[in-house]
Formats: C-alpha cells, sequence, structure tokens
C-alpha cells in the first residue's frame, strides 16, 4: 500500500572539501569566525528528503506518495518523479519562489557543512494530509516548519501511523513544540546528534520517548556503526555494514528511512526494517548524490523472498 512522505523537494549542490574542517576553524576564534573552503568538485544533484526518501522506496518496490513543495524551477524535478511512477498529486506548485536549494560541502572526514534556502518549501503547509483508505503509513521528514506541524497533526487526525524525522529542522521546534508531535507519533527516527538535541529540547532520553504509550520504536542511527533501537525503555544495537567505498554521505539517512517505511508497512520488525536500511545506507553511500544508487542482488533476492 501507497506510503505518505512529507518532506521538502529540493536541488542539491554538493561539493568537496579535500581537507579537515577541524584543520581550517579554529575553536577559540569562533566568535569572529571566516572562513573560505576550496572545493575543486561540483556537482548539481535532485534532492530534498521527500524526494530522496521516496526514490530509495520506489527502488524497494514501494509505493511513494510526495506530499511537498517544487517552485517555479522544478519542472523538470516532477517529470522525473512522474517518470517513476510516483504519486504527485499533493506536490504544491509555487508560481513565484524557486525549488528549494541545498548547498553541501562534505570534508575528507564525511562531516558536512550545509546552507540551505527554503524558497517554495515555505509554503508546503499549503497542502494538506488527504483522507484517503490506502495510505497506510506516513513520515514527517524535514520540511518547512509549519508544514511539520501541520502535517503530524492531520496524520493523526487521519489515522496514519508515521514516523516523526525531524532531522535538520529539530531546532525550529521548542521542547513543548516537540513533546506534543511526539505524542502523535508511532515511530521516532533521528541521529545521534539529533537524539542529543532532542533529549535537551524535551528532557527525555531515546529510553523515555519508547515508553510513551503511543510509540512504537525510537531509531537513533550511529553512522557506520549501524543504528539503536529503543523499544518499551529496551535498547537493541543492529550493527552497521561495511561500505565497498566511502563517496558521497548525502541522502544516506533519507534511503534508511525509506527502508523503515518500507518494511514497517509490510509488518516486519524494526530490528529487520533497520537492518534493511543499515544495508541500503552502505549502498547509497557509495555512490555520488542522493539517487543514483540501486539495490544489489542480495537486498534483491531478500526482497522478493
Amino acid at each position: 500500500m501507497p506510503a505518505l512522505i512529507c518532506g521538502s523537494l529540493a536541488f542539491d549542490t554538493i561539493t568537496n572539501f579535500p581537507g579537515r574542517f577541524a584543520d581550517q576553524i579554529m575553536p577559540d576564534q569562533v566568535h569572529i569566525l571566516n572562513v573560505s573552503f576550496v572545493v575543486p568538485t561540483l556537482r548539481r544533484e535532485y534532492g530534498g528528503c521527500a524526494g530522496n526518501i521516496a526514490y530509495s522506496l520506489h527502488i524497494l518496490g514501494g509505493q511513494p506518495v510526495i506530499l511537498g513543495a517544487l517552485g517555479v524551477d522544478g519542472d523538470g524535478y516532477l517529470a522525473r518523479l512522474q517518470g517513476w511512477g510516483v504519486d504527485t498529486s499533493l506536490i504544491h506548485r509555487d508560481a513565484e519562489l524557486h525549488t528549494a536549494q541545498c548547498h553541501i560541502t562534505t570534508d575528507r572526514d564525511n562531516n558536512q557543512i550545509t546552507a540551505f534556502h527554503p524558497g517554495a518549501m515555505s509554503n508546503a503547509h499549503h497542502m494538506k494530509v488527504p483522507q484517503r483508505a490506502d495510505l497506510a503509513i506516513g513520515i514527517v521528514a524535514p520540511d518547512g516548519r509549519d508544514a511539520m506541524w501541520q502535517h503530524a497533526h492531520q496524520m493523526a487526525q487521519a489515522n496514519i501511523p508515521f514516523i516523526f524525522d525531524p532531522g535538520q529542522q529539530l531546532p525550529q521546534f521548542n521542547g513543548e513544540e516537540h513533546r506534543e508531535i511526539l505524542g502523535l507519533a508511532q515511530w521516532v527516527a533521528v541521529n545521534d546528534y539529533e537524539a542529543k538535541m532532542l533529549e535537551e529540547r524535551t528532557g527525555e532520553t531515546p529510553a523515555q520517548v519508547s515508553l510513551r504509550p503511543n510509540v512504537r520504536g525510537v531509531v537513533v542511527t550511529l553512522a557506520d556503526q549501524g543504528c539503536e533501537l529503543w523499544q518499551d525503555g529496551r535498547r537493541t544495537l543492529v550493527p552497521g555494514v561495511q561500505a565497498e567505498q566511502v563517496v558521497d554521505p548525502t541522502g544516506c539517512g533519507d534511503a534508511f528511512r525509506a527502508a523503515l517505511l518500507y518494511g514497517l508497512e509490510r509488518g516486519w520488525s524494526l530490528a529487520r526494517c533497520a537492518a534493511l536500511g543499515n544495508r541500503l545506507g552502505a549502498i547509497k553511500i557509495a555512490r555520488r548524490g542522493p539517487q543514483n544508487h540501486q539495490i544489489d542482488a542480495a537486498i534483491g533476492a531478500e526482497l522478493a523472498a
């Protein structure tokens, strides 16, 4: 059955810095920070959390439905999504603003500095979660602040179980607002840094969040170390998967979340979903861009079983 993906659609400008950010930034001088990184490579890719999750869900064999926004320059992106057979009926087309733009610089240690211009994403809240009986699961991924707030509440009202994935938009909500959304979601997905920030905002550890009666699981990703799952206050470590090579981490988290959607919609255990996510993330990191990877034969055989 279809999965509703609420989140950003963006164009990613991806550059690589061959050095280390840490070697260029003096911690005791950050109050007068003025740095420039020479980036010898530059690529423009289709991106945004909703687009990336939809891509990975599509190659897994899922049925993504995107709720997001494109700007006046979004015709090519819309055609790309429709070319996969994605349901784009819930995408807002802005007549004035450009599609969101993400500028990502990655250093040799895979640390990233990102600048994000929201553009049309700021009006994503104009599209509402529909009352559709065929939507089995959803995700509230990083998007415009108003869109995330409204779509979380609308999913709950429509009885669509959803993953709350605040990502880089986590600081846009205060502790009370986070606690309210946590009271609506069935699953929470964050990386280890975001987990600490969410705890600082809400006063709740991942273990405590997992004890909420509505929450079926909290997933904390740990990069190449895999991820930890919290269910009913108990922690399970799902080990990482060795990548054949590390090329570009952009979109790895989105690939992981697509695997969560795919497995949860089919009734898999959270551990099995996370294991698939770790494998798909390892495949993605070996390819440039967030929407250029393909599943390997092993994953294909598992999905066909």
